[in-house]
């Protein structure tokens, strides 16, 4: 791919470690880890493709729906991550 630079990132010690371990379990360099997520980062604000955002769900404010009034925050945490994300209604 050419010539390569030598730079230095300050990186937050959370998306460092989590690319690392990405890149262990995929059998990859974090060069590869890094510079496959900035191309891809690139491309994605090159095309124009709108970011994806949180839908605000307004609340009535009456506690935790049926069935979590028990559960840890990591417990929920791990249920809502394991549902499929909904498609966009735009």
């Amino acid at each position: 791919m050419g010539t390569h630079m030598k730079t230095t990132l300050d990186l937050s010690d959370a998306v460092l470690d989590q690319a690392k371990a990405h890149a262990a379990r995929h059998g990859l360099t974090l060069r590869t880890v890094v510079e496959d997520a900035l191309r891809r980062y690139l491309a994605q604000q090159a095309s124009g493709a709108p970011r994806k955002t949180l839908k605000i769900v307004p609340f009535d404010g009456g506690g935790f729906a049926p069935g979590y009034e028990s559960k840890s925050w990591n417990e929920i945490l791990e249920e809502v991550n394991e549902r499929p994300m909904p498609e966009d209604d735009a």
